[in-house]
């Protein structure tokens, strides 16, 4: 059986074996986030805790300036685009991210006390965020040119020691210095350190460039018009703990934190369908094979949301094995996240028709609205009714940026697909309601665990009864990753 399935593998061309490591790498990654969730949950108070949250949500957004997030997109077709002189592209992208820390940096030493207040951090964490970004940042070029060549071997390696070593410091640092947090922060500090630093010197070493006006212009006009995208969408995943912090207190931060956390546990499902079936759908958007999509969108719509409600049905055994009781209020936060979840999967099946035909700017239309329209739900909600209105005012946020990607992806299939629509309107609300409806059914059985654990029951006998038509979606799945390949 072993030698089958390496004889198996072993005929994989090299593209699909990079994919497949590539996949698993990234669920290695959040794996051992989740698995190290409880132990942090255990060593950190709530107020900790909920002080982290702030922080890491604080450095998505300084992120966006400080890096301009050169080593994402711009990168990768820089990488594409001028394959002659890959090696000074490379180096200059470093260079260009390097001179935006210097600059940042000499302005908060200039400025420290105003962004210390503005983001409410002590001055070191914001010494130690700026170092963070700048290493993930020197990570993030490696990465993606490893992935380019497809050499998975390296990555994996430095993946798996640089995912296991971060909690390992962090618990180290916990138990010895005196702010917790900060010793919780040194663990991605060090990781970098030690890890990914010298691909800085590797990359200038081979390129030998430090300033190139020609790739830092290319570089800059690329990204700073994707600035307001990039932001809105940061604010849209991490506005509400910050605004939690300062509207109501670092406890129920971390409460809150807890809970996003593990609702988004569920995005890993988005993550490995997109992954599978997203070539497959520009293939076919390519081909004006729209009306083949139809099927394979709302089985895995159905999947999604049927993954979610399991999470929805289990979150308070998932709170109890995760964290202390001091935790426990984090149950009612994970049904409208989770149902979040769903519609994060579903408006990026509708932007793939934004993104094949190069509509960026409604793209930006539909982020920057959602982002500033959850700041303002926040703010009102928050201060009324508490800190779990923000996970309902996040599902809010979500169904409508699902909704505007819905109606750019009508209109633009009007115009370029012969107005052959993928999705049938009644049919993807039908699905979201019955999804909406079965998610709030359940959290209102959290009180009542007998009937609860009996619904289950009768979940796990029908899923037994159709498990030829589970096996039927599943195998329809492989067969278009298998169609991608060839």
């Amino acid at each position: 059986m072993f030698n089958k399935i390496r004889n198996k593998y072993n005929k994989l061309p090299l593209p699909v074996k990079a994919s497949l490591w590539f996949l698993i790498c990234s669920f290695f990654q959040k794996g051992i986030s989740v698995i190290t969730t409880p132990i942090f949950t255990r060593l950190l108070s709530v107020e900790e805790y909920g002080k982290y949250g702030v922080f890491t949500s604080w450095e998505n957004i300084i992120n966006v300036f400080v890096s301009l997030n050169l080593c994402y997109g711009v990168y990768a077709q820089g990488l594409v685009k001028f394959d002659n002189d890959r090696k000074k592209f490379t180096s200059s992208m470093q260079a260009l991210t390097f001179a935006l820390l210097i600059f940042w940096s000499c302005s908060f030493l200039i400025f420290s006390d105003f962004f210390s207040q503005l983001l409410n951090l002590p001055k070191l964490y914001i010494i130690m965020m700026l170092l963070l970004i700048w290493f993930n940042s020197i990570f993030g070029f490696w990465a993606s040119e490893q992935r380019v060549d497809y050499k998975y071997k390296f990555l994996v390696i430095i993946t798996v020691i640089s995912s296991m070593l971060n909690p390992i410091i962090s618990i180290i640092g916990i138990k010895y210095l005196k702010d917790k947090v900060l010793g919780r922060i040194m663990g991605g500090v060090l990781v970098g350190l030690l890890l990914y630093s010298w691909m800085f010197v590797y990359h200038l070493f081979k390129g030998k460039t430090f300033f190139s006006k020609k790739y830092w212009k290319y570089a800059l006009l690329f990204n700073i018009p994707l600035i307001p995208h990039y932001l809105s969408q940061t604010i849209l995943n991490v506005s509400d703990r910050i605004m939690i912090n300062s509207m109501i207190g670092e406890r129920e931060t971390g409460i809150y934190n807890l809970a996003y956390s593990i609702s988004l546990i569920m995005t890993l499902f988005n993550t490995a369908l997109l992954q599978t079936i997203s070539p497959w759908v520009y293939k076919k958007i390519k081909e004006k094979n729209i009306h083949k999509i139809t099927n394979i969108g709302y089985m895995t719509l159905c999947l999604i949301a049927f993954v979610n409600l399991l999470l929805i049905m289990f979150a308070p055994e998932i709170i109890y094995i995760f964290a202390p009781k001091d935790y426990y209020d984090a149950i009612y936060i994970i049904p409208p996240v989770a149902m979040s979840v769903y519609f994060m999967f579903s408006y990026d099946l509708f932007a793939k028709f934004e993104f094949y035909y190069e509509k960026t700017k409604l793209i930006s239309i539909a982020t920057t609205t959602t982002a500033i329209l959850n700041i303002i739900l926040n703010y009102i909600f928050i201060k009324k009714y508490g800190y779990i209105a923000a996970g309902y005012t996040t599902l809010i946020c979500y169904m409508l940026y699902s909704l505007f990607h819905y109606i750019f992806m009508k209109h633009i299939c009007k115009k370029y697909c012969n107005n052959v629509q993928p999705y049938n309107t009644k049919i993807y609300l039908m699905i979201s309601f019955v999804f909406l409806s079965c998610g709030f059914m359940i959290q209102l059985l959290y009180s009542f665990s007998l009937i609860r654990y009996i619904i289950i029951l009768i979940v796990i006998i029908i899923g037994l009864i159709n498990i030829k038509k589970i096996s039927s979606l599943v195998s329809k799945i492989i067969y278009i990753k298998k169609e991608k390949n060839n």
